[in-house]
């Protein structure tokens, strides 16, 4: 059964706590007993108590000393759960994974920390199988967004070029204690295991995606000019007068490409 422990502000805590939530995660997760399951953030358990009959073994990655302290007191028979006392943002998740056998990576995010998380996790995607988070709602609005909506933006485009995104469902405020201001979504990403466009340099690449993004109103002809000329960027088969937010992930490909051809010319 998962433990009470107040939450602390600094480390983004919202506890979830609502068990119709939780059998719906674990449901759309479905671990097998052979999975390599890692948690990030397990909090007071919710997810934990429900993983560990489920599988074979469970890493989790916890910040928070108190909680570390109650996961290994209420857990101490459990000799399948290791516990990570470390920053999850700092963790290196290549030590947890087996030849052959890649890592499902499930977790109920801090808010304050998902972005660079998800960046981070992304430099290790090769030995990941699946992740199934819960975010802020608006996070993965964007994780999911396609060319020309709203919440289209570099994370959108970041994320899509390593992983197919599905958008599962909507978590309000009070399947949570501190209930949040703003609603959650869950979100599971696929890693693909050949890439869905060729990228010849993932750090150029992500410097025109960023640089493209950084003044949304403005067209690439602005933002870009520092990185690629009018006719580079048209010989790529683009318009320099569409704004970044148009673009497709095959568009943002081929001006990296360009980008990176120039860079080793």
């Amino acid at each position: 059964m998962p433990f009470q422990q107040p939450a602390r502000k600094r480390f983004g805590q919202h506890f979830l706590h609502d068990p119709r939530i939780v059998r719906r995660i674990i449901a759309a997760f479905a671990p097998r007993p052979e999975d390599a399951v890692v948690e990030i953030g397990p909090g007071q358990g919710a997810l934990t108590c429900e993983l560990l009959p489920l599988v074979t073994r469970l890493h989790v990655i916890e910040l928070d000393r108190d909680l570390v302290g109650r996961l290994r007191t209420d857990y101490a028979p459990e000799s399948k759960l290791i516990i990570h006392g470390a920053d999850a943002l700092k963790f290196d998740f290549s030590q947890l994974a087996s030849p052959g056998a890649k890592l499902r990576i499930i977790g109920n995010l801090p808010y304050n920390i998902s972005t660079p998380l998800l960046f981070h996790l992304l430099e290790q995607a090769s030995i990941i199988q699946d992740m199934l988070f819960m975010l802020q709602k608006e996070v993965v609005d964007r994780l999911s967004a396609g060319p020309g909506e709203k919440d289209y933006a570099r994370l959108s485009v970041m994320i899509q070029s390593h992983c197919e995104v599905e958008k599962l469902f909507t978590v309000g405020p009070g399947a949570f204690r501190p209930a949040p201001k703003v609603d959650s979504a869950i979100v599971h990403l696929h890693p693909y295991p050949t890439p869905p466009v060729s990228i010849a340099d993932r750090q150029v690449f992500a410097d025109i995606v960023r640089t493209a993004f950084v003044h949304r109103r403005k067209t690439l002809h602005n933002n870009l000019k520092d990185l690629l000329p009018d006719e580079l960027i048209s010989a790529a088969g683009i318009d320099p007068a569409r704004r970044a937010e148009t673009l497709s992930l095959a568009e943002f490909a081929a001006l990296g490409n360009t980008l990176a051809q120039r860079k080793n010319a």
